[in-house]
């Protein structure tokens, strides 16, 4: 009996057919094949909300072969993804190619190993409608929102806008924390601290806390230096030592939210970066047959739970104890609790096996896939690991009729932190670990050798980061694990919001927006209502409320809001993002405009003055990890100074004499190799993917371009240039006929 198998992305699929015999077929449906309309609402509003799907355009060649495979098939399974998306895409497909709903035709794999694959397949399940709807409910709820909303937008605000219901609520945090830091007012204080030594002769430090009646704040400098002048009269004596031990417990494995708020912190990586590397590890790398070929190296990566498998518990105690020793292995396997309201539906991230470390399989993945995948083997790792003991002192000394204070702390025993510590947005937060104080008994006089006093200001509260957002997001329970990774990318693309660093900035565009919504439609920006929301889509996925009922509510409110508005609208003007240059014309300064191909500098006494200006960039969008290089290049036809440009195709060099000189060159950094083909400069460039590649500074005279990074290592077989492949450890040789290759030594090239 012959088994057609169809899954969402050609990469999972190709992996589950290598762990399946000839009576399967293994295809992709390559994500959705039905959705709502782009041109029109889509949305029956009066006939209960009914949907109004039609088939993707540019799907049409292909679900005329999926019938065909359907048709000619036995039996036919839809392994989509886990969650209430690949639930809806099951559906989907089950309604556009004619499978009937009635039988058991679902599958799903939490991992895509042989055993997990092969062992789901025995067991299909009918389609989950709870989920479904849910999707269906959640999608319709952010096309009311969107359609509806971006109309009014436009009449107040500006042109081309659009509405989001989860994105507008976190613009709206993320202004509210700006006007806080507007708004916050310093506090003066002041600190005092004792520079010491113990009667050995060893440097102490102690800040001063306060008296025997309580803590004591320090608000100006005349207090500080009179507790200054006291203590450096009144000498300092140990008085209490106090010997305690710490037990620090490790961290739960990954959900989807701290996934990538780690990886933001310990790797840098933005939220969309993580889940794109964390879905080819789920989906499968080819290990080659040493490790089985193509193996999934992950869990499935949409997760809020912290669950884990018997199974792969008892792997990873197994592992701790042959790499680490038993000391190292808790009493008795970990057990953590999922947050109240999260779903439980699928394990927390973990490794697949763990027979495959990642310094294993290193060279077989990307950088961005091992860097990922060692985070994620590191944290379950020592998520199963023992308690770390913490061997923390007190110490508090007299000084007259005031005391202070020294804290020190040693790790006894490492446990868990021998293979992982969790990071903090708190920059503050290592500040007093490993701080390691002498041996001080109580009574023991002490040496003055110091007592200072320092000024500080209380500090506003940062600005969120996309880590620290997701996770104020996450405890608000806004969102779910498929929506997080999407929410700063569309705010930011939208212009409601900028980032500086790893910190979000909202836009004039932002401010005006938000203000306008708070003011007109106060619901869909408020924290609680959105909150409310998601727990109603997940009544919806237990069966405790049906989709039209939800949606019938949101929609009576959200009517009322938008008749007001529309009734009300008074058109609202955006402040201009001013700059630095000063209009040579008029001498005004200029503000940032965007036009057909980005954003420019204008006067803002347009129409009168007309005068627009090039917005010089100081590192090329496209490729924000790549430095761009000093520009310490002239003009080859005038002699003049050249400027970095950004134009319809990118960036570009140009004469500064622009338009008396109209000569320009590639934009890119000159690397150390000539080119093969006539010895020309090669330069980094970028293509419309935001990929970056190696091409002839004299493109199109000569056509070499590579996306390997060409070396100046010559080829041992046959004397051709080596190429570092990328996104591997590896130097190829390209030349046909050849087919050198051997592991590279320098990672970061």
């Amino acid at each position: 009996m012959s088994t057609l198998i169809i899954m969402e992305s050609p990469t999972k699929a190709k992996t589950v057919k290598g762990y399946l015999g000839s009576s399967y077929k293994v295809v992709a449906s390559k994500g959705h094949v039905r959705d709502l309309p782009k041109s029109t609402l889509g949305v029956d509003i009066e006939d209960d909300f009914k949907p109004k799907y039609i088939n993707i355009r540019g799907k049409g060649d292909l679900i005329k072969e999926l019938r065909r495979e359907v048709k000619n098939a036995d039996r036919v399974l839809l392994a989509t993804d886990p969650d209430r998306e690949g639930e809806a895409i099951a559906w989907h497909l089950s309604v556009a190619l004619g499978i009937p709903l009635d039988g058991k035709q679902r599958v799903t794999f939490n991992e895509i190993t042989k055993n997990v694959v092969r062992e789901s397949i025995k067991h299909p399940r009918p389609l989950d409608m709870g989920l479904v709807n849910a999707q269906q409910a959640r999608r319709i709820l952010d096309r009311i929102v969107g359609y509806k909303l971006s109309p009014y937008l436009w009449s107040t605000v500006r042109s081309g806008l659009s509405a989001g219901r989860v994105q507008s609520v976190a613009t709206r945090i993320i202004v509210d924390r700006e006007d806080e830091i507007r708004a916050f007012v310093p506090e003066e204080y002041w600190t005092v601290d004792a520079l010491l030594e113990s009667p050995q002769g060893e440097p102490v430090k102690a800040r001063f806390w306060g008296d025997k009646n309580g803590k004591i704040a320090l608000s100006n400098g005349d207090e500080a230096q009179a507790v200054v002048d006291a203590s450096k009269k009144a000498g300092f004596t140990a008085t209490e030592v106090k010997h305690t031990t710490k037990q620090r417990q490790p961290s739960p494995p990954f959900t989807t939210s701290t996934l990538q708020q780690e990886a933001s912190r310990k790797l840098n990586f933005q939220s969309g970066r993580t889940m794109r590397a964390a879905q080819e590890l789920y989906e499968g790398v080819d290990l080659g047959p040493e490790f089985g070929g193509v193996q999934g190296l992950i869990t499935y990566m949409r997760t809020d739970s912290v669950r884990v498998s018997t199974e792969a518990q008892g792997e990873a105690l197994s592992y701790i104890n042959e790499k680490y020793g038993a000391k190292y292995a808790p009493p008795s396997p970990r057990q953590y609790k999922t947050r109240a309201g999260a779903q439980d539906a699928h394990e927390a991230i973990r490794p697949a096996s763990m027979k495959l470390e990642p310094t294993k399989i290193r060279r077989m993945l990307s950088v961005d896939q091992y860097r990922l995948y060692k985070l994620i083997w590191n944290r379950f790792v020592a998520s199963q690991m023992a308690s770390a003991e913490i061997a923390a002192v007190s110490v508090s000394f007299a000084s007259g009729d005031y005391i202070y204070r020294a804290n020190g702390s040693t790790v006894r025993f490492p446990g868990f932190l021998a293979v992982y510590e969790e990071s903090t947005d708190d920059e503050h937060a290592d500040d007093e670990r490993e701080n390691v104080l002498p041996l001080i008994e109580e009574g023991d006089r002490m040496v003055t050798n110091d007592v200072v006093p320092e000024q500080h200001y209380t500090e506003p509260p940062a600005r969120y980061t996309e880590a620290s957002l997701i996770k104020y997001l996450e405890e608000l329970g806004i969102g779910r694990p498929s929506t997080f990774p999407m929410i700063v990318p569309t705010i930011t693309q939208r212009g409601y919001v900028t980032r500086q660093g790893k910190s979000l900035l909202p836009t004039p565009l932002g401010e005006t927006t938000t203000k306008l919504m708070k003011e007109s439609f106060p619901d869909i920006v408020d924290c609680q209502f959105t909150a409310t929301m998601e727990t109603r889509l997940d009544e919806i996925e237990e069966g405790e409320r049906t989709m039209e009922t939800v949606l019938g509510e949101f929609y009576t409110g959200f009517s009322a809001e938008l008749e007001r508005a529309n009734k009300s609208s008074v058109k609202m003007d955006v402040p201009p993002e001013e700059t630095d240059l000063i209009c040579e014309k008029c001498g005004a300064r200029m503000v940032v405009k965007t036009g057909r191909y980005g954003k420019f500098a204008a006067c803002p006494n347009y129409p009168e003055c007309k005068n627009t200006k090039p917005l010089e960039k100081a590192e090329p969008a496209p490729a924000p990890a790549e430095p761009a290089p000093a520009i310490d290049l002239k003009c080859e036809e005038c002699g003049g100074d050249m400027v970095l440009r950004h134009g319809r195709y990118g960036y570009f060099y140009a004469c500064a004499n622009y338009p008396t000189c109209k000569y320009t060159r590639p934009y890119g950094q000159k690397i150390d190799v000539p080119c093969p083909k006539c010895g020309s400069d090669i330069l980094t460039k970028w293509g419309r993917n935001k990929s970056m590649f190696y091409s002839c500074v004299r493109y199109p005279e000569c056509d070499f371009s590579s996306w390997d990074r060409p070396t100046a290592e010559k080829c041992p077989k046959c004397g051709g240039m080596l190429y570092h492949k990328k996104g591997k450890q590896l130097l190829i040789c390209k030349t046909e006929g050849c087919g050198y290759k051997r592991e590279a030594e320098d990672e970061e090239k």
